[in-house]
């Protein structure tokens, strides 16, 4: 086996040939960042997980080279090409892969990035998931950083080896770590997920060199799934995560399924490896702000206008679409007027919600002004729909004109107008409508702590579901509306309840409520907004706790897993149950939510908001 070096002055790296893994990263005198005591191809690598459309061929297996090639070599820069090609006799995915590594001169780093392409005719496949990873060095580095607050020393692989397992293998308990501080904490790689659109950049810190490897993104375009979409970053290892596609707190919706003959051809990338470094080892977390501002220039730099290839578009060959939004509510008295702070978004041709289960497109996403403006640069030529979402207000828009983007143009949309589902007056809800469930009651954890989430995203401990039994041992929440206080008394997540025998037993949550006259005649809507759902079903019933027909049910839903991955939501679903007023009575009223399915700890949702709406009324 073969191996490339492509050296700057600054990095140098060394790929194997043709299979186009990285063996190692020189930087400031540390011949190799990455980990050297695993094999030389797996310390740097793209691969995917994928399965026949027919189920006989499921695995994991890592894109490899079989063609190398030099695609430019000047002074300035260096782009090389490692091509899988798929043939019908191969047990690989139907995928061509070419995989490319781009050193520019001046740069303290390299970029990477990859076009996956299905050409007409080949057999259908599952594509569940896609990503790079990078295995450092076990003796370099030790301190992993997600965000300002997100950063801490990690356990090593030894530590995980000699703890306890949880209730599932990603958690481990660590027992006589190597440092003793981390005695008694939990270690699962989901507690450091991160959403897309807050993850630009991330990394470890070497606090015994004073070096920084990270990861920037500087363009969401090409992941998956939206904004909101959760994925790994880094854990224990040390490992450090470029994630493209998953199934992560979405379930099977998130694989992308290919037909037989359904041709297809993305851009993954690129992304550029950033490392840097202080002269003043005790100042090595400072590497953090540097990365950041480094990530901004990656950002203002998009796209880029060196990748080779002809399939990353240039800035002359892409368009921008600008517009403003506004929210119209007529039983509102506030809150109508321009869309403040909305995440407006352009994604592939489908209904309003589809932009949460899109794998196989690109997505280009920003947010309003103060006045509902927004300007969404950058977009590659294609037909659209523009999608958006309003912090504080239900539902999702979508803009029912296609939206069709040429290269060079600057399409100007008429003035829009989002109508979120309404059908009454509000007479009481629960929760903000704000896509996760962070606003609800999240309880400290007892043990099994993680030391970073004690004052900041508790929902990230481990273990969280245990602690509705330990908080409602016998009866289930009770919600009084007027006197209960959401951020105390709702829990954050509709779990089932632990019991001593290892089964779990069915919750039946109330709701509490005063109607001073009812209209019979009229029907009631109660919005049900699910931040998450995992193998989940919600009952309605007003007033009969016990009676054997629900008056609404969700059905079976969901298979987001964020209750066990530390998630604070999966994906949105939204469900309206249409009430007669015969159900209710003048006075006092209760509405029992009611989660059946109890096979597993798991089971439950995750509630982003309720309301309940009287009648329509006429607002003339």
């Amino acid at each position: 086996m073969f191996q490339v070096e492509m050296d700057n002055g600054i990095v140098k790296i060394t790929v194997s040939r043709p299979y186009g893994n990285l063996r190692g990263i020189k930087y400031h005198g540390v011949e190799n960042l990455l980990d050297d005591d695993l094999d030389r191809d797996d310390r740097g690598y793209w691969d995917c997980s994928w399965e026949d459309v027919n189920g006989s061929n499921s695995k994991q297996s890592m894109i490899l080279g079989d063609r190398f090639q030099v695609i430019m070599q000047t002074n300035n820069q260096v782009e090389v090409s490692f091509k899988t090609t798929w043939k019908s006799s191969d047990p690989l995915p139907a995928l061509n892969v070419d995989k490319r590594y781009v050193m520019l001169s001046g740069s303290s780093g390299f970029y990477t990035y990859a076009i996956y392409e299905r050409l007409k005719g080949w057999p259908g496949m599952f594509l569940w998931e896609t990503r790079i990873v990078f295995k450092l060095s076990q003796k370099w580095f030790q301190y992993m950083a997600i965000s300002d607050t997100r950063q801490r020393i990690m356990p090593t692989i030894a530590d995980r080896e000699r703890g306890q397992s949880l209730a599932y293998p990603e958690a481990v308990l660590l027992k006589n770590p190597m440092n003793s501080e981390l005695e008694g904490e939990v270690d699962d790689k989901y507690q450091y997920s991160s959403e897309s659109k807050n993850d630009r950049v991330h990394g470890w810190i070497s606090l015994n060199s004073g070096i920084g490897f990270w990861i920037i993104t500087p363009s969401n375009e090409f992941r998956t799934a939206g904004p909101l979409k959760q994925d790994l970053t880094g854990h224990v290892g040390p490992t450090c995560l470029s994630m493209f596609m998953s199934a992560h707190y979405t379930g099977v919706p998130l694989n992308a399924t290919f037909e037989n003959g359904e041709p297809w051809k993305k851009v993954f990338g690129p992304v550029f490896i950033h490392l840097n470094s202080v002269s003043d080892k005790t100042k090595a977390t400072s590497l953090w702000g540097d990365a950041k501002q480094q990530t901004w220039k990656e950002i203002i730099s998009w796209p880029y206008s060196f990748p080779h290839s002809p399939d990353f578009l240039k800035s002359d060959q892409r368009g921008s679409v600008i517009g403003q939004l506004s929210v119209q509510d007529q039983y509102l008295k506030v809150g109508n007027g321009p869309a403040r702070f909305a995440h407006v978004g352009l994604a592939a041709p489908g209904d309003a919600r589809s932009w949460e289960f899109q794998t196989k497109g690109y997505q280009f996403w920003t947010r309003t002004d103060k006045h509902g403006n927004f300007f969404i640069k950058a977009v590659l030529p294609g037909a659209y729909n523009l999608h958006a979402w309003v912090p504080g207000v239900m539902g999702n828009y979508m803009y029912e004109a296609t939206v069709t983007v040429t290269p060079g143009s600057v399409t100007k949309l008429p003035p829009l107008v989002f109508k979120p589902p309404r059908d009454g007056p509000t007479l009481w809800e629960i929760g903000i409508p704000n896509r996760h469930a962070a606003e609800f009651y999240v309880p400290n954890v007892t043990k099994n702590i993680n030391k970073l989430y004690l004052e900041q995203d508790k929902f990230r401990q481990y273990g969280l579901w245990e602690r509705y039994a330990e908080l409602y041992p016998e009866n289930d929440l009770v919600f009084t509306v007027g006197t209960s206080d959401y951020a105390k008394d709702w829990f954050f997540a509709h779990v089932l309840r632990s019991l001593p025998d290892g089964k779990f037993k069915a919750t039946t949550w109330q709701i509490v409520f005063d109607l001073p006259k009812v209209d019979k005649a009229g029907t009631y809507k109660l919005r049900l907004e699910l931040a998450a759902a995992h193998l989940a079903e919600v009952q309605v019933r007003v007033h009969r706790r016990d009676a054997i027909r629900p008056d609404f049910t969700t059905g079976l839903t969901g298979r987001d897993d964020a209750i066990a991955r530390h998630g604070i939501h999966g994906v949105q679903r939204s469900f309206t149950a249409a009430l007669p007023g015969s159900l209710f009575v003048n006075g006092r009223n209760t509405i029992f939510l009611h989660q059946p399915r109890n096979q597993d700890a798991f089971q439950g949702v995750m509630y982003d908001y309720i309301r309940l709406e009287g009648p329509p009324q006429s607002t003339h």
